[in-house]
């Protein structure tokens, strides 16, 4: 399991946020998905690193919101033309070529897509 921020920690205490358990349970699970995540806080919301890269990060504004970001790092690479990253789920909308949203609406869908979920970061997090 990935090792838990303080930082992050403490957002999450002081966060209020309609679908917080909905984060709390994706954050759990990315965390064991993988020994080598890490996460910080980044765009005012938790990020998890693989070898110190950002790869995924919670976007949870505007108030309400909940979406998953994968993206390949903060900036654009120049590699992008030749990567490809299949998603089996659907889940993914892509916002460029090398990055992709999944939406939350409400717990349910968290819940119902969590194990699809940490297939994709699993994966995504080595592409």
């Amino acid at each position: 399991m990935g090792a838990p921020s303080a930082d992050v920690e403490q957002y999450l205490t002081d966060l209020q946020h309609p679908l917080k358990e909905g984060i709390l349970q994706l954050r759990a699970a990315i965390l064991a998905s993988d020994l080598a995540i890490t996460e910080h806080v980044k765009w005012n919301a938790p990020s998890f690193c693989y070898g110190g890269q950002d790869r995924v990060t919670f976007r949870l504004q505007p108030r309400g919101r909940l979406q998953l970001i994968f993206h390949r790092g903060a900036k654009v690479r120049a590699d992008t033309s030749g990567f490809v990253f299949e998603d089996p789920s659907g889940l993914m909308t892509w916002l460029a070529p090398d990055r992709a949203v999944i939406d939350f609406p409400d717990l349910g869908v968290v819940t119902t897509h969590q194990a699809q979920v940490i297939a994709l970061v699993e994966r995504w997090v080595l592409a």
